[in-house]
């Protein structure tokens, strides 16, 4: 069953731009939480892609 988010708590999922336009068989994904009243834009951060071996951009995705 799936978690019911509190208030303003969202679960999000963030996918590497670097590795989705290189064309490579597979994704980097991470599953993080926002607060949606303080960032109500999409996240981007710099986080580990291990099929790169490298630190790139994830942008959230849905």
């Amino acid at each position: 069953m799936a978690k019911k988010s509190k208030g303003n708590r969202q679960q999000i999922i963030l996918e590497c731009t670097e590795h989705k336009a290189s064309g490579q068989p597979g994704t980097s994904r991470y599953i993080t939480q926002k607060n949606r009243k303080n960032t109500p834009d999409r996240m981007e951060l710099m986080k580990y892609n291990p099929i790169l071996r490298k630190k790139t951009l994830h942008r959230e995705i849905k």
